[in-house]
């Protein structure tokens, strides 16, 4: 095989396994911050008890993050060699910037909200607590700042020549806010916020059809609720302002997201259909007329550059860019669906009682993770033939020296090697929820909680002992 074609397909697999752990962690930060929060506000041991059960979950998902992150700096010296020499002033920046306003941050504040319960104040922790959310999302902003610029490349010059050619930065700011890394920012952290709402979400819904840590569970579900909607809502603007941005920096991206081979006006909205770039074409599309235009430009008049703009030979792959491009957006429909269901259901004081919501939404945990790694996919392929838009190509950014061979062996190596891992991440993670929250007194009557404090409605007939 290539050994292009394996370079790739190694550092999809390294960084999609990757890319698991990194929204989750952001996401439980969130709750973390809002759960201290709450148990600042109303001294209520209960959510002390509850944030210490999250943070279990927030340190799991946080390790295997920190575990798998590294394997891809080592890809980029053994496959991307060439590629790293051309941007490593860029990257050189952005990473330094992670250590200095990220690393340091989390590593500093990660052993007291781990290990400071009994040590220090709860103002103390709540403050440790707030830097590690703070340096996750630090974190967040320089990767993303970095891979924007191989979008949209901003505030550099390039020194030599051939291989010996690299991007210097001129002025670091406009780098940073190259024209894509504000929007890609939002998106990215906002599916992180959905990632570890919909976690949340998916265990209390667990516990309430397990009759188990009823409390716990209804409180949790709260919170994961009222984060899943608001960042749904905001997710869908967010979503917006990107694929505009797309459209203005890179036409060819954004032809291949919506399936549109020729250049016209008028552009219908695609829900549904399978490019044939044979014959330059969408099969079986279904649509809803003039309205691409119209959420792209203002007008339904609007013209859309096409594919036809740019040589054959420098398109994205157009059918697995618009297939996952749409599936990103499904998944964010079902989770908006998901999330008002819920909402109303919870409101009439019958979300309880409905087991077939609840089960929904115990696999809702799936859709913020098949929206993101849709999304990165999109993204990325979107951006072919170029690792460097309009600057260097992906074959122009191997290493002259790996065989295929060995990047088949490495290969091979990691994904065994990640689904061994993925193993015990799950297997913890269970045995952290077959657990559940510590002295929540689970056994007792559902009469006789606080329905209060937990936020469930009067009318709910679970008035079950746990068998």
């Amino acid at each position: 095989m290539d050994v292009e074609i394996l370079a790739r397909v190694q550092f999809a697999v390294t960084i999609m396994f990757h890319y698991i752990y990194p929204p989750l962690s952001i996401g439980l930060g969130i709750i973390l911050v809002i759960i201290e929060g709450i148990y600042l506000a109303t001294k209520d041991p209960f959510y002390l008890k509850m944030a210490k059960f999250w943070t279990k979950v927030f340190a799991l998902t946080f390790a295997l993050g920190v575990a798998t992150g590294i394997v891809m700096e080592f890809e980029f010296g053994t496959n991307w060699a060439t590629y790293s020499r051309y941007v490593g002033d860029v990257f050189g920046s952005a990473l330094a910037a992670e250590g200095v306003f990220a690393f340091f941050l989390e590593s500093g504040f990660l052993a007291i909200l781990l290990f400071g319960w009994d040590r220090v104040g709860p103002k103390m922790h709540f403050f440790a607590t707030l830097m590690v959310c703070l340096g996750a999302h630090f974190s967040a902003v320089w990767i993303i700042v970095a891979n924007s610029w191989m979008q949209t490349p901003a505030g550099f010059h390039i020194v030599g020549e051939g291989l010996t050619a690299r991007a210097e930065i001129v002025d670091f700011w406009a780098m940073v806010f190259n024209p894509s890394s504000v929007d890609r920012l939002l998106h990215a952290i906002i599916g992180a916020w959905l990632a570890g709402a919909f976690l949340v979400i998916s265990v209390s819904a667990y516990y309430l059809l397990k009759k188990r840590h009823l409390k716990f569970a209804a409180a949790s579900l709260k919170i994961g609720l009222a984060v899943g909607f608001i960042s749904c809502i905001l997710q869908g603007i967010s979503g917006d302002s990107s694929a505009k941005g797309v459209a203005i920096n890179q036409p060819a991206k954004f032809a291949a997201f919506e399936g549109l081979f020729k250049t016209q006006n008028e552009v219908p909205l695609l829900v549904f259909g399978i490019p044939n770039p044979q014959e330059q074409r969408v099969d079986y599309a279904i649509g809803i007329p003039k309205l691409l235009s119209w959420m792209t430009h203002g007008s339904t008049q609007a013209e859309i550059k096409g594919l036809d703009q740019v040589p054959v030979k420098d398109w994205p792959n157009t059918r697995a860019v618009f297939q996952t491009y749409h599936l990103m957006i499904v998944m964010w429909v079902l989770m908006l669906i998901f999330s008002v269901a819920a909402i109303i259901q919870w409101r009439r004081g019958v979300l309880f009682n409905n087991k077939w919501l609840l089960r929904g939404l115990v696999f809702s945990v799936f859709f913020p993770q098949i929206a993101n790694q849709a999304g990165w996919v999109s993204a990325e392929m979107g951006r072919y033939p170029w690792i460097v838009y309009n600057l260097l190509r992906i074959s122009d950014g191997l290493s002259k020296s790996v065989t295929a061979n060995q990047v088949l062996g490495s290969l091979i190596m990691f994904s065994m090697l990640y689904f061994l891992l993925f193993i015990v991440f799950i297997y913890l993670l269970n045995e952290k929820f077959k657990h559940g929250p510590e002295d929540d007194g689970e056994v007792t009557p559902y009469r006789n909680l606080d329905i209060v404090a937990a936020g469930i409605p009067e009318t709910v007939n679970l008035n079950q002992e746990k068998k």
